[in-house]
């Protein structure tokens, strides 16, 4: 029957096995409250000043004002895990406007390439 549900989900049994073995249970568990005091920690830094930052802001932040030294990958990983979102600038409408209604003005040539 484990060989079946196995086949069927393009898995191998060493590798059911070693999902379920306690080792990795364990292994995971720890992986998780190493993940949770890093989100933490990220979030302060995300946070930091009342102000949003993304992934490179938070990795200076930590190291700077914290002394924490993290991965930028990590980060990104529990910024993801998270659902940890930096708001980014939207482009101003306003100057599209304007460069829209703008005239290409074209001066005449008063000089004829004469500069003397």
């Amino acid at each position: 029957m484990l060989s079946y549900l196995c086949k069927s989900a393009s898995v191998s049994r060493s590798g059911y096995y070693n999902y379920y073995c306690s080792n990795s249970i364990a292994t995971r568990n720890a992986q998780e409250e190493n993940d949770l005091e890093s989100y933490k920690n990220i979030l302060a830094a995300f946070n930091f000043k009342n102000r949003k930052k993304g992934a490179r802001q938070i990795k200076m932040t930590l190291k700077n004002e914290f002394n924490i030294n993290y991965n930028l990958k990590r980060i990104k990983r529990i910024m993801k895990k998270y659902n940890i979102v930096c708001p980014y600038r939207k482009a101003n409408p306003y100057r599209r406007m304007m460069k829209a209604t703008k005239e290409h003005t074209v001066l005449p040539n008063l000089l004829n390439r004469e500069f003397k």
